[in-house]
């Protein structure tokens, strides 16, 4: 067995070696990633601590004083950022997560400019992050001006995509030429400025968002009785708890605070003798009243009218011997025949006339 430490060379290809492997899995929410994703994290933290032992790069030097194959270990502390974003875990962990993700891109940025590699727009953009961490945006709130700027960083990010992959391509590589070994690390670096920065604008929505999430109640709150059960339940199992569970983090705490305002989703739940009741009840609602008692409630409501159909149609006939019946009729006919001669057919309709 060799006791002598690795170097930072053969950490760094191991730790990018973990990290390539971290692709050919699946899901990311399997034990077996997320124990890789630590093997990984691990192995990168080292190559870190050699590269700090060793002062590997100092505030004295510049750019030019880097050489080629050094400037590729400038990107740890990113990676060590990205693969910590993955790490799963409840609401406080997740929180405790995204803090440290977030000091290992402000210690890769600042890596980074202390050797003038950031261009103007994105020391800029550092500044702004500097000020106000939680509100960190990479546009201005103005619409037009964000849209603008969200279109001018897409394209730079495209450009960046583009020129990596003809870097990569360079059979200079292959030859280990330095000059090609140089420009590659270095477009690396700038596309990596750019994740990092959108990383940063994403994690401060979250971090927001997870501020908003109860406290957990203290542990003396439940948890487990002396036989085992949960302190608030009862013997047949039953509870009167209406914890849930929000995209695999569990929720609990209290569920209105003191206006009554909502603090988490949850479910109404019906007593438990009514539970118990209505154990044995069939999964359809029976009628509660017969169709003739429903009937009579709608004439009562006055929600029927009487009549209609077939018999509504038949006049009923008049009384020959009823002289004030037949002469109310005949009025009636002569007013109709007269309002016929006056307004005749089709004279109301003037829409299609000149």
């Amino acid at each position: 067995m060799d006791d002598h430490p690795k170097s930072i060379r053969a950490l760094f290809y191991e730790a990018e070696r973990a990290r390539e492997k971290l692709s050919t899995f699946a899901s990311s929410n399997t034990l077996e990633y997320q124990s890789a994703l630590r093997d990984a994290l691990a192995t990168y933290e080292a190559c870190l601590q050699q590269s700090e032992h060793v002062s590997l790069f100092s505030p004295n030097e510049t750019l030019d004083d880097v050489s080629s194959s050094d400037l590729q270990y400038m990107a740890i502390n990113f990676q060590l950022a990205e693969l910590g974003q993955k790490i799963t875990g409840d609401i406080s962990s997740r929180k405790q997560n995204l803090l440290q993700a977030r000091t290992y891109y402000e210690r890769f940025l600042k890596l980074l400019d202390s050797y003038d590699m950031l261009s103007k727009s994105d020391s800029r953009l550092f500044e702004t992050y500097t000020e106000d961490k939680a509100n960190f945006s990479t546009a201005p709130k103005d619409a037009a001006l964000r849209r603008d700027a969200k279109i001018s960083r897409f394209k730079q990010e495209k450009e960046l995509k583009q020129k990596l992959q003809y870097l990569r391509a360079n059979p200079k590589l292959e030859e280990q030429d330095e000059q090609a070994v140089r420009d590659l690390h270095l477009t690396n670096l700038a596309f990596m400025v750019h994740q990092t920065f959108a990383a940063l604008e994403s994690m401060a929505q979250e971090l927001h968002i997870l501020s908003l999430a109860p406290a957990a109640p203290p542990q003396q709150q439940g948890g487990l009785a002396p036989d085992g059960r949960e302190k608030d339940r009862n013997q047949d199992g039953y509870s009167e708890r209406l914890d849930g569970q929000l995209a695999g983090l569990r929720m609990s705490g209290p569920i209105l605070d003191s206006s009554g305002k909502p603090l988490r989703p949850f479910t109404l739940l019906d007593t438990r003798q009514n539970l118990k009741k209505n154990v044995f009840r069939p999964d359809h609602n029976l009628p509660t009243m017969t169709i003739d008692e429903y009937l009579e409630e709608e004439k009562r409501r006055g929600g029927m009218i009487e009549g209609g159909g077939e018999q509504s149609g038949i006049r009923p006939e008049v009384d020959e011997d009823d002289l004030e019946k037949a002469d109310e009729e005949t009025l009636k006919a002569r007013a109709w025949d007269e309002f016929k001669e006056d307004n005749p057919k089709g004279s109301g309709n003037t829409i299609n006339r000149g």
